[in-house]
């Protein structure tokens, strides 16, 4: 990234600006999806580059170079929308709605939400695989309690991500110390100085909020929970999916495995208690997802869903966001932004205030959590150094700020995962996603104030 020079200071600032300008144009004002407008910013960003002579060949490697680092991720996606297809098919999703609604209490559902969601977040380290399940679960309790469903995916993504960040088995958590030079087991330790504040305040306000709110059912809740029993398998040997899950995150077996396990459990299952169910059916179930028709609208619109078709969405806007990130790193774009930043930093607050907003802003222009992280820890560790701040400052700041951030981003990895998963838009969603949005103002406070903010000497 230090010998792009082909874009200037100016230029990728102009640019940037009109980019993400045009962008927030269409999806916040024309309330379109975000694919159309992804696509121009591509165009305009490829016309940048002819403009200034760049070969094709250059820009394509930029490209491929950015949709590479997705290619996990996009493998997840499709594994997750199996999962969903077969678990809802199994059994296991509807288990966990039934018995969901004998422990949780309508007053206290969107705290109870929040803190459930944090905890198996930090018990798997995944907060994708948490949305994907006792999420999808609680999206259809919200549904039948009469909540606003973008409240309720605001307790889900802020518990998720509480897990996601906190968790020795999280990628990042072990990604950003990794980066910044700091040892793990540290840094989870003194992410504490933000991550229990902001951890507080949102369980205050889940409360404030569902105290607040007027959750008129939909449905009548018996009529739920019967239609639930009548049309789905209702059994805890349906749970054994989830179990295995957790199973294997605490043994630390990859993403990739597990989810396989967990599909793989599903299928089974189907069998076991549907013997009747013929390959075709398997199939469809896998590829579409599952077509419900009990005749209950809530309840059919809980169960249809899943299979590899549910996420082409998200697959479609992840490429186009990736390859048009790629294109900016490989034109020197990104470089010359977190250079232009880093030059005005000569204090520990504005340090940190810099780094967060590189973090964001890399979450916003590039659409990729990992390479917030990577990108801005890179840039950064020398001037932390030169401070004289302990390495795990960066790495608590990289987490605050590039972690959380990117569910907060429509165009971005976690936003489209989670709007696909949850059927919630982003922007719909985010002002009640509290934790997500209170951790990167809570470090930079912090960074002024001067508290939390260890030294090397």
């Amino acid at each position: 990234m230090e010998k792009k020079h082909i874009a200037s200071k100016v230029e990728s600032v102009v640019l940037l600006v009109f980019i993400l300008g045009m962008i927030g144009y269409f999806i916040i004002g024309l309330k379109a999806p975000p694919h159309i407008p992804i696509l121009f910013a591509f165009m305009v960003t490829l016309g940048f580059g002819f403009v200034k002579r760049v070969s094709w060949s250059v820009m394509d490697k930029g490209m491929r170079e950015g949709i590479s680092s997705g290619i996990v991720p996009i493998f997840i996606f499709i594994l997750i929308g199996v999962l969903i297809g077969v678990w809802v098919a199994s059994g296991t999703i509807p288990t966990m709605i039934v018995y969901g609604f004998e422990f949780v209490s309508r007053d206290f559902f969107l705290v109870t939400v929040f803190v459930v969601c944090a905890i198996v977040g930090t018990s798997i380290g995944s907060a994708f695989t948490t949305a994907a399940t006792v999420g999808i679960a609680f999206i259809g309790m919200g549904g039948a309690l009469g909540y606003d469903l973008a409240i309720v995916a605001g307790a889900i993504i802020s518990g998720a991500f509480f897990g996601d960040k906190m968790s020795p088995l999280s990628d990042t958590t072990n990604l950003s110390p990794a980066v910044a030079g700091a040892d793990m087991f540290e840094h989870i330790k003194n992410m504490m100085w933000t991550t229990i504040p902001a951890f507080v305040i949102s369980f205050i306000l889940f409360f404030i909020v569902g105290m607040n709110v007027s959750s008129e059912t939909t449905v009548e809740l018996t009529l739920f929970q019967d239609t639930l029993r009548e049309y789905s398998i209702i059994s805890p040997i349906t749970l054994i999916g989830p179990l295995l899950l957790f199973v294997f995150a605490w043994r630390k077996i990859p993403a990739i495995p597990t989810l396989l396990v967990g599909i793989l459990s599903g299928v089974i299952l189907i069998f076991v208690f549907q013997p009747e169910t013929t390959m075709q059916q398997l199939v469809s179930i896998m590829q579409d997802g599952v077509k419900s028709q009990t005749g209950v609208a809530d309840v059919d619109a809980l169960l249809t869903r899943g299979g590899i078709q549910s996420m082409m969405w998200s697959v479609s806007l992840i490429l186009l966001s990736l390859g048009m990130g790629g294109l900016l790193i490989e034109l020197g774009i990104i470089a010359q932004l977190v250079h232009a930043i880093s030059s005005l930093v000569n204090t520990t607050g504005k340090l940190v205030l810099s780094t967060a907003c590189t973090a964001m802003g890399i979450n916003f222009i590039l659409g990729e959590q990992y390479l917030s992280i990577i990108l801005t820890g890179k840039a950064y560790a020398e001037k932390f150094q030169e401070l004289d701040l302990h390495p795990k400052n960066l790495s608590r700041v990289l987490e605050d700020a590039g972690t959380v951030i990117n569910p907060l981003v429509p165009w971005g990895v976690s936003g489209v995962f989670l709007t696909a998963t949850l059927g919630v838009p982003t922007m719909e969603y985010l002002p009640f996603a509290f934790f997500c949005l209170l951790c990167p103002v809570i470090t930079v406070i912090l960074g002024f104030t001067g508290i939390g903010i260890t030294k090397t000497r």
